[in-house]
């Protein structure tokens, strides 16, 4: 009977051992993708303000020239806010 019992206790603790390595690989895989997230929102963030301030600096270029005509200023101001839309 004490064999038995000493069996069922190793089969208990593989078990355990077993069920706390895949405890610790889905923490470990939890973990990588919480980081890929939090990168991943990083750069979408960095990317959009690029953009925001690329549409900015192109707005300044847009209203110094003196050679576009009205149409086309109000055309293009309409671009930009479209693609200011997308941005966000």
């Amino acid at each position: 009977m004490g064999d038995s019992k000493r069996e069922f206790l190793d089969r208990i603790a593989k078990i355990k051992l077993k069920s706390n390595e895949k405890v610790t690989e889905a923490l470990d895989q939890f973990g990588k993708a919480q980081k890929l997230k939090a990168e991943s929102l990083k750069k979408n963030e960095e990317m959009m303000t690029s953009a925001a301030s690329d549409l900015e600096k192109l707005e300044r270029d847009m209203a110094r020239k003196e050679e576009l005509s009205a149409q086309s200023k109000k055309r293009l101001n309409d671009e930009v806010t479209a693609a200011r839309y997308l941005i966000k």
